[in-house]
C-alpha cells in the first residue's frame, strides 16, 4: 500500500501530458511522470519517493512504439523489457534486459522507468550507450531528439518537466557481433555484481558495465585498453582496471575485492567471446 494520497492522470497523447504538468505546476503541485510505475510503488512504500500528483506515460501511443522507421529502431519509453526481448529486433539489448528480473517483474518493468531508474544499476542503458543512440524528449519547451551521451551521465539528467517518449539506435548496431554478461551473487537474474555489454564495431570493441561503480558507465579509456593490440590480454585487463572512473562498490553484495575478481574475469570472457565471433 502506498502511504499517501496522490492525483492520478493518464493523457492519450505526448501534447495533453505536457498540459497536464503545465496545469499541476501552477498549483504548486509535486508531479512525476512514469512509464512502468514498479519503481514508484517500491520506493513509495519505502517511504523514499513521494508525489502529489503523477502522470502514468502509459496510455501514450507514441510511448508504445517498438519498430524499424527508415535508419532507425525506435523504441518507446513505455515498452515492457520482455517486448525488447521477444522482439528480437536488437539482440544486445534483448539479452541484456532480459536478466534485469524475473519474467513476471519484466512484464511490468518498462525500458525508460529502467533507464531513469534511481536503482544504481540501469542495466538497459549499457548497450544504448554502445550504439550512438538517441532519445526524444517532451516538455513545455517542445519535442527535441538528442543523443543519449548528452543527456545521459551517471543518470538521466532532465528536467522534473521534460519526459521520454522513445529512444533511437541505428540501424547499423543492431546486428553486430556482441557479448551480454551479467554475475550476480546467486541466481540468473537479479543485482549485478558485474554486469557488461560489449559488441565490436569496426574492429574495436566497445563495453559499457553496471554494478561495478555507484552508476552505469561507458569508458573511452577502458576500451582503448581493450583494444591496444601490443598487450596481452592480462595485461589489458590490468589496464583497463586502473581506468575505472571511480572505486569499485563495496556492499552487502560482494565485497570490493570480489567484485574485481569478477570484474577480471569477465573482462577476459567477454574479450575471449569478441575474438571467436571475429574468426
Amino acid at each position: 500500500m502506498i502511504p499517501f494520497d496522490f492525483e492520478y492522470y493518464r493523457p492519450e497523447s505526448v501534447t495533453e501530458a505536457v498540459k497536464t504538468y503545465e496545469i499541476l505546476a501552477t498549483q504548486d503541485k509535486k508531479v512525476l511522470f512514469y512509464s512502468g510505475g514498479t519503481e514508484f510503488i517500491t520506493f513509495s512504500r519505502l517511504n523514499q519517493l513521494d508525489a502529489e500528483a503523477i502522470i502514468d506515460l502509459k496510455g501514450i501511443p507514441d510511448c508504445h512504439q517498438l519498430e524499424l522507421q527508415g535508419e532507425h529502431l525506435v523504441i518507446g519509453a513505455a515498452v515492457s523489457l520482455n517486448k525488447i526481448t521477444e522482439s528480437q529486433l536488437f539482440p544486445l539489448l534483448g539479452q541484456t534486459v532480459r536478466k534485469v528480473a524475473d519474467h513476471t517483474s519484466r512484464n511490468k518493468i518498462t525500458i525508460g522507468g529502467n533507464i531513469l531508474s534511481r536503482f544504481i544499476y540501469r542495466e538497459g542503458v549499457l548497450p544504448l550507450l554502445l550504439t550512438e543512440a538517441k532519445v526524444k524528449l517532451a516538455g513545455s519547451s517542445g519535442e527535441r531528439v538528442v543523443p543519449l551521451k548528452v543527456v545521459f551521465d551517471k543518470q538521466m539528467n532532465i528536467s522534473p518537466e521534460q519526459f521520454l517518449i522513445h529512444i533511437q539506435v541505428p540501424k547499423a548496431f543492431l546486428d553486430l557481433p556482441f557479448v551480454s554478461i551479467k554475475k550476480t551473487r546467486m541466481s540468473k537474474v537479479g543485482y549485478p555484481i558485474v554486469s557488461i555489454a560489449a559488441l565490436v564495431k569496426d574492429k574495436k570493441i566497445r563495453a559499457a558495465l553496471s554494478g561495478v561503480c555507484e552508476y552505469p558507465f561507458r569508458s573511452p579509456d577502458i576500451e582503448a585498453a581493450l583494444n591496444d593490440t601490443s598487450l596481452s590480454k592480462e595485461e589489458k585487463i590490468d589496464k583497463a582496471l586502473g581506468q575505472l572512473p571511480e572505486a569499485i562498490i563495496d556492499d552487502l553484495q560482494a565485497s570490493r575485492d570480489y567484485r574485481e575478481f569478477l570484474l577480471k574475469n569477465t573482462l577476459l570472457e567477454t574479450i575471449e567471446a569478441l575474438e571467436a565471433t571475429q574468426t
